[in-house]
């Protein structure tokens, strides 16, 4: 193997081998806030997140282990932006994780065998590559939603979380076999000429469309595959529940990229239509359940169902009457839509973590009332992550939900522009329940009023990534830039 392959897996090779020194490193520890174990994975990460940055900047495409293995600038923007997500998920945790027994050296080890599973998946081109990460990436989070054992919410969400996982990774093994048995190859480029051929049988293949979007529905949450977001949602730990909903997202979305974009593009006319009913019926079914919800992280579980529903929108328009010329501005409309998505929910859920304390969670909506007087600061950056997640303007959100209507709207198409026009009305329903939480902290009485603590890295990153949500909505053009230099690059090769 030359030095080019392994260049493509410095970055995986550099975590997998801190992981493992963190693992043993934390044997020694006697420090109950554990700091030399999270100052040394917090190192490990910037460095892998310098590596990712650097490689992106360089622009290109490499190949390894027999082209099973790409590093691309999609997969290395992707890689930057899962990594500092899991660093800002620790940071936020270590005080919540402090106060509840779950300040061990699995935590640590864990959350980095999770970001290397997703790791794996951002960089496969091999059906066999991406069924790996995902296992990787979903057994670490197995475990870490049961870490707290004596908890029974959380004990009941990791069962569910873990027997609705292997039921999605069944049916995506079972259609990436079809998918298999149809083209003879289990490499992306490979299948990709083997469609564009004409000459396979169309009807097994669409066949193993169908289960290869079941998996990838389970593994966003979209609606009818979503029955697993809510209960594990509520019932993981705070600090999992961020781990669960913050860089797994994206690689999600490098996963749907992969396997639909570069593997299955010939077969645009029907995933298209199936990512339509998924979304459609998230943003349906997501929005109204959001509504009755008392319970924060179950409300904000139900939004993430919508949230991705108006992602997959982006994906539904890369190929439009046969021709692709939308395919770059669709789906880079859609990374820059999870990219924010993932930002705007680490500050969120920080925000759940900080407001907690020993024996007593923050999860329903009623332990917001009053913020205002409590902490005029807190709740001006909460209010900010609302109005992110509801798309009003000056915040990112606005500008993501912008992109991906705009992607829409340029197909001239009749359809796609009514499909925008629903989702505008649903994001209008979907905006109430995220102002109500606004109305709460602002107009109702404290019902708490005990201090609100939090370690000074906490208050500083939570006003950063206030600070971040409002920034890219006033300055979006970098980030968008980036993200479509990311899908050109990975769609020219």
């Amino acid at each position: 193997m030359n030095d080019m392959n392994w260049m493509a897996v410095y970055p995986e090779m550099v975590l997998l081998t801190m992981a493992c020194v963190v693992a043993m490193l934390d044997l020694w520890v006697t420090d109950p806030r554990r700091t030399p174990t999270y100052l040394l994975t917090q190192a490990s990460l910037a460095v892998v997140a310098l590596m990712h940055l650097a490689y992106f900047d360089g622009g290109l495409t490499l190949y390894a282990m027999q082209r099973m293995v790409v590093a691309d600038p999609m997969g290395h923007l992707l890689g930057f932006f899962a990594t500092v997500a899991v660093m800002v998920t620790l940071a936020y945790a270590r005080p919540y994780a402090a106060e509840r027994d779950m300040l061990k050296g699995e935590l640590f080890t864990l959350a980095m065998f999770a970001l290397l599973g997703i790791s794996v998946m951002l960089s496969a081109n091999n059906f066999l590559v991406i069924y790996l990460g995902l296992e990787l990436m979903s057994l670490s989070l197995y475990a870490l939603t049961a870490m707290r054992r004596d908890n029974l919410n959380a004990t009941e969400a990791a069962m569910k979380y873990f027997v609705l996982g292997a039921l999605a990774s069944g049916f995506l093994l079972y259609g990436l076999s079809m998918m298999y048995g149809a083209t003879g190859s289990l490499e992306m480029g490979e299948v990709f000429k083997a469609i564009g051929t004409g000459t396979i049988n169309k009807a097994v293949l669409v066949f193993g469309v169908v289960f290869v979007v079941a998996g990838l529905g389970f593994k966003l949450g979209a609606v009818p595959f979503h029955m697993w977001v809510p209960d594990v949602y509520q019932g993981a730990p705070t600090a999992v529940t961020l781990l669960i909903g913050g860089a797994p997202k994206l690689a999600a979305f490098a996963i749907t990229i992969r396997l639909l974009v570069e593997g299955l593009l010939g077969l645009a006319v029907d995933w298209q239509q199936m990512l339509v009913v998924l979304s459609i019926g998230s943003m349906v079914l997501g929005n109204l359940a959001a509504i009755a919800q008392s319970n924060l992280k179950r409300m904000l579980a139900y939004s993430t169902i919508a949230q991705m529903g108006f992602m997959l929108l982006g994906l539904c328009v890369g190929v439009v009457n046969g021709n692709t010329l939308s395919a770059a501005n669709a789906y880079s409309s859609a990374m820059f839509y999870v990219v924010t998505y993932v930002l705007t929910t680490l500050g969120t859920f920080g925000m759940i973590m900080l407001l907690s304390r020993q024996g007593f969670e923050a999860e329903q909506m009623d332990d917001f009332k009053g913020l205002a007087k409590r902490s005029p600061w807190y709740a001006g950056v909460m209010a900010i992550f609302m109005f992110s997640l509801a798309g009003i303007p000056p915040t990112v959100g606005f500008q993501a939900k912008l992109s991906v209507l705009q992607a829409l709207v340029s197909t001239n198409d009749a359809g796609y522009i009514w499909l925008a026009v629903v989702a505008v009305l649903l994001s209008l329903i979907g905006a109430f329940y995220y102002i109500r939480l606004v109305k709460i902290m602002y107009f109702d009485s404290p019902t708490d009023t005990a201090e609100l603590v939090s370690t000074g890295d906490v208050r500083a990153l939570l006003s950063i990534n206030g600070a971040a949500v409002l920034l890219l909505g006033l300055l979006p053009g970098g980030l968008m830039a980036m993200c479509a230099q990311a899908i050109v690059k990975a769609l020219a090769t």
